[in-house]
């Protein structure tokens, strides 16, 4: 299992340590990865204003000025390189539950 992210590897670094993660957190600088799975969008001007009021500054974190984010989800891979499951969600708040994932990997 791994994550891929946007963030510089600076601040993935420390997102690792922060929550404890167990499995490796991979950059995709410019969301070049996930543009070629079309996974890619835009936040708006008052997105990007909500954002920063959070102290969530993307051009800081990702080292670029596009504001774009990958779709959060999953896909299961299998060792032959077969996409066996995706599920990406466009409301960053929907996203796959860990126990959802675990329990389809053990299916593989």
């Amino acid at each position: 299992m791994l994550a891929i992210s946007p963030m510089q590897q600076k601040y993935s670094q420390q997102l690792v340590k922060k929550l404890g993660l167990e499995f490796p957190l991979l950059c995709d600088p410019g969301n070049q990865i996930a543009q070629q799975f079309g996974l890619v969008f835009t936040l708006d001007p008052k997105l990007r204003e909500i954002y920063l009021s959070f102290g969530i500054d993307l051009e800081r974190f990702n080292n670029d000025n596009s504001w774009q984010l990958a779709l959060p989800g999953r896909a299961l891979i299998d060792r032959h390189g077969i996409l066996r499951d995706c599920d990406f969600h466009p409301d960053h708040t929907t996203r796959p539950e860990p126990e959802e994932t675990l329990a389809r990997l053990k299916e593989l």
